[in-house]
């Protein structure tokens, strides 16, 4: 885990109550820098979200299993943008074998968020993991 996730799990885990975490995780999806509008393409869409995600991929060095990627994403739901930032800090800036190993899914469930977010949210989290998780397997291709 980077220093900028380790600081989120630990903000998480001040806060107990859940209307805290949520507008927490608002905050976050404000600190996600604006994508340039030829972005916000069909390319870079989220599928399997209800809301609309878009998450733009580049990659460094490469191929193979040392590229590095670096994700940058944004959302029309102010919840699921703090999702989107969540997701960043956990896979951003990392090699393609790390994301393939790292377990977003228990992060997510270590920060109490698989318990509270409805079904349609955590569909549309496991869909964006599962994009990233693609971009790093085609990064090792």
């Amino acid at each position: 885990m980077n220093e900028n996730l380790d600081e989120i799990i630990a903000n998480f885990e001040v806060l107990d109550d859940w209307d805290d975490r949520y507008r927490y995780l608002i905050e976050l999806g404000r600190t996600l820098a604006p994508l340039p509008q030829d972005a916000y393409s069909d390319a870079n869409k989220v599928r399997g979200c209800a809301s609309q995600v878009w998450l733009e991929t580049k990659r460094e060095g490469g191929p193979g299993e040392a590229t590095l990627l670096h994700f940058r994403g944004d959302s029309d739901a102010h919840i699921v943008r703090g999702l989107v930032a969540l997701a960043l800090a956990i896979h951003s800036g990392r090699s393609a074998a790390e994301i393939l190993a790292t377990d977003a899914f228990g992060i997510y469930e270590r920060l109490g968020l698989a318990a509270h977010l409805t079904p349609q949210r955590s569909n549309g989290v496991r869909s964006m993991i599962e994009r990233i998780k693609s971009d790093a397997r085609a990064a090792i291709a």
